[in-house]
């Protein structure tokens, strides 16, 4: 990284150039990096991109102590924007019928991710930051999306998975399922390594679970995207004082 200090700034992709750097970082990190793919992955041109990317609103984090460089992303759609996309990402993985049925205003969350050199530090606080800015100027109630814990071996992931199912799962009324079910319980509650497990989930999945988020019933295994994905949802009235202050300020990986 540059000697000088990161300048942050963060805003909503704006142009084509703003998508296809947002497309470039994601390539980096979820095909390069992760050995992701798709069927409109452009590897002439390292771009990660789907048909939802037009759809979505682009939040975009920059450095701009290295002239502007995109150093993070996040992509969001809005509910009332998801029948023109055809549904939302979520939904080939996930039955929604339990959010849409709460008639709550609903915001899908993806794609979010960090250049490696600006992981475990203050750049994650301010694209959560511009989240959080998001969701109140567009009064969002539910917040959902997938997240990704990396390679498709579930066994590997067993203490982590078990544990997100023992200990955060989300209420009845909002428990979507995977439609190619992966049980997650693949533990007796009394074996699962609790330090294990939090070791062993993503920093993205943890930050959710500090927010009061918890995961829906089922893991789904993307062999394409080479991920084992599970549904997080984050009821933004159930928070408590001490979540509702970091959802404010911001919240670090």
């Amino acid at each position: 990284m540059s000697a000088q200090a990161p300048r942050f700034n963060a805003r909503l992709a704006q142009t084509d150039a703003d998508l296809r750097a947002a497309q470039r970082l994601r390539y980096d990190v979820f095909v390069r990096e992760l050995g992701g793919g798709g069927p409109l992955v452009d590897h002439g041109n390292a771009l990660e991109k789907d048909r939802f990317d037009p759809f979505f609103d682009h939040l975009l984090l920059f450095d701009e102590a290295r002239a502007g460089m995109v150093i993070g992303v996040y992509r969001v759609l809005p509910g009332d924007r998801a029948a023109a996309a055809g549904g939302f990402y979520s939904e080939s993985e996930y039955d929604l019928d339990p959010l849409r049925r709460t008639g709550r205003s609903l915001l899908e969350l993806g794609r979010s991710c960090l250049h490696p050199q600006y992981r475990g530090g203050t750049a994650m606080f301010h694209l959560w930051q511009a989240l959080a800015d998001y969701v109140a100027d567009h009064r969002i109630e539910i917040l959902f999306g997938v997240a990704s814990f990396p390679g498709t071996d579930v066994r590997a992931l067993a203490h982590p998975l078990s544990h997100l199912h023992y200990r955060h799962g989300v209420p009845e009324a909002l428990k979507v399922r995977s439609r190619n079910f992966q049980p997650m319980a693949l533990l007796p509650e009394a074996e699962v390594d609790r330090k294990r497990a939090m070791i062993d989930t993503p920093a993205l999945i943890k930050a959710y679970l500090r927010l009061g988020g918890g995961v829906g019933d089922g893991a789904y295994v993307d062999h394409g995207f080479n991920t084992t994905d599970v549904c997080l949802v984050i009821d933004t009235e159930q928070m408590n004082e001490r979540q509702k202050s970091i959802y404010t300020k911001g919240l670090a990986g």
